[in-house]
């Protein structure tokens, strides 16, 4: 047995790029499995309906600091 990656044989190499592949699957998976369901909110409220909100005219005010653009 070889304690060391960089003297081992092909069948350690092997065993350790299978385990990688095969946890790398388990990230996927769960990552896959634990997705939250789209119930809207994320989006700000936006319906799917095909609600457009358009941008309005720019105001300027002033501010005792100066002029604020919103």
């Amino acid at each position: 047995m070889s304690h060391s990656i960089l003297t081992a044989d092909r069948n350690t190499h092997l065993k350790v790029a299978a385990l990688a592949l095969a946890a790398a699957i388990g990230v996927v998976l769960v990552g896959f499995s634990a997705r939250v369901d789209d119930s809207g909110l994320s989006r700000g409220g936006a319906e799917r309906n095909g609600l457009v909100v358009k941008a309005s005219k720019v105001n300027q005010f002033a501010t005792r600091f100066g002029f604020e653009v919103r």
